[in-house]
């Protein structure tokens, strides 16, 4: 009987020491693949954190596998990991089950340095499994810039509350140099009596909710301007501060360029202007000056307005206004508007858009549910392209008591088919046929050869197209169509 006793147990013993032997293995057979070779991050500016890569480690084992994982790398760049929610650079006998994964989730940031143009940084994430070592490359391209933080503060204050408003108040003895990015962290602001000068080939890129006042809310007096002196080729670009493939193309990422009320004599020549919430926000001016002359400019991809007067003066040519989440152009609250050459393209395609590309309108609504009426003194529109994915793509909200001046002149409009053209505010003008633009998908807003636009301009005084070629008889829009 004992004999029957003591095989049983024996055998028990060997398989159960099978199985325990089986739950780790750690030797020069366990292989490990990887999601990836490299992970490679974007530029990413000094001292502002990338987004997150993920690295998915594979066990195609039969049995389970002990690795430690360690970051090695003397760079500039300061890398995070975190494996499967345990954060650290170096972690042992993290187990990854049999025909099984896990996660590891890497950040970076760059330490600041004296560099101008990008740089390259490579780590390595090191697995060793046994006498096994297998490596991942990690590489981050880096980048010194101009930042510009807050240094000052304001008060904002509501009945008994005082809320501190922190801004970078901006120095404008000299023009920005343009030998690195500028990088905006909050508001940067123009103290009135001063000129903020952006010369060509300046790259701006502005963080989460941040932005630029011309003229400063807290002070006693009101004044300011900006001036951008892009050219063809080397345009000042004004963009979101993620520099990652992913946020390409994502609206909302920073808040506006604003032109507070009193700032006057703005200029904005060949600019890029993509990514925010609002591109040009423009207030009210109390006296005839141009609050903004908009030339050569691109305004893209805005998750609110492409271009937003309030009750504003101003003039834009040769400019491209496309893809807004609202509208392209809101000439709000009355002002003085006129646009030549333009193109007004908007293909939202984020979320359902209900509102036109171009809104026209002299009144608002207070507080106090009362009507008040602002004069829209012009609102001119010659040689201009206006179109998109909605049925109408102007919508008109006239208050019957104030001054009401629009018109349309030899322009092609996506317009409501019951509103009538048979009047002075329309001449010569192309309603509802595609304009047949290269690739609307892909922001190409030349013409084809067969596009009802080519041809059918008036002469003005603009002879050169955004691109700077020749308007003989000129098309409709921003771009003339070459053979």
């Amino acid at each position: 009987m004992r004999k029957h006793f003591l095989l049983p147990l024996l055998l028990t013993t060997i398989l159960f020491a099978c199985k325990k032997e089986d739950i780790s293995i750690s030797n020069s057979s366990a292989t490990l693949h990887f999601s990836n070779d490299t992970l490679a991050f974007d530029t990413v500016f000094a001292s502002i954190g990338s987004i997150t890569k993920t690295l998915t480690v594979y066990n195609h084992n039969s049995f389970n596998v002990k690795t430690n994982i360690e970051l090695r790398g003397n760079s500039q760049a300061h890398f995070r990991m975190n494996i499967d929610g345990i954060q650290g650079n170096n972690q042992s006998n993290i187990e990854i089950p049999a025909e099984d994964s896990i996660f590891i989730f890497l950040e970076v940031t760059i330490d600041p340095s004296n560099n101008t143009i990008p740089y390259i940084l490579t780590d390595s994430l090191v697995f060793t499994t046994g006498t096994k070592q297998q490596d991942v490359d990690v590489v981050a391209w880096g980048q010194d810039a101009y930042f510009h933080t807050a240094n000052t503060y304001g008060n904002i204050i509501n009945g008994t509350d005082t809320t501190r408003f922190y801004y970078h108040l901006l120095d404008c003895t000299t023009p920005w140099a343009n030998d690195k990015p500028h990088v905006i962290y909050g508001y940067a602001v123009v103290d009135p009596g001063n000129t903020l000068i952006i010369p060509q080939g300046c790259d701006i890129y502005l963080h989460k909710n941040s932005g630029i006042l011309v003229g400063n809310p807290f002070s006693n007096t009101s004044g300011g301007s900006i001036k951008v002196n892009g050219t063809l080729g080397n345009e000042v670009t004004f963009q979101g501060d993620r520099l990652d493939a992913w946020y390409k193309d994502i609206p909302g990422q920073w808040d506006r360029i604003w032109l507070m009320p009193g700032s006057i004599d703005n200029e904005i020549d060949y600019a890029i202007i993509r990514n925010g919430n609002i591109g040009i926000h423009a207030d009210t001016v109390a006296n005839s000056n141009p609050t903004v002359s908009i030339t050569n400019t691109i305004i893209e991809n805005m998750s609110s307005i492409g271009i937003l007067g309030q009750g504003a003066n101003i003039s834009a040519t040769n400019t491209v206004v496309s893809k807004c989440g609202q509208y392209a152009v809101a000439c709000n609250i009355g002002g003085t508007y006129n646009f030549n050459h333009c193109t007004f393209a908007n293909y939202w395609n984020y979320n359902h858009r209900n509102t036109p590309s171009i809104l026209i309108n002299n009144y608002y609504e207070g507080a106090n549910g009362n009507i008040y009426v602002r004069d829209l003194n012009e609102a001119t529109f010659t040689n201009c392209i206006i179109y998109g994915s909605l049925s109408t793509e102007v919508s008109f909200q006239e208050q019957e008591l104030g001054a009401f001046n629009y018109s349309f002149d030899h322009c092609l409009i996506k317009l409501d088919p019951k509103i009538s053209t048979d009047n002075s505010h329309y001449n010569n003008v192309i309603i509802n046929q595609p304009p047949k633009f290269v690739d609307n998908t892909e922001s190409d807003f030349h013409l084809t050869e067969d596009s009802p636009a080519i041809d059918a301009g008036k002469i003005t005084s603009i002879i050169d197209d955004i691109e700077e070629n020749s308007r003989n008889n000129p098309d409709l829009g921003a771009f003339e169509f070459q053979d």
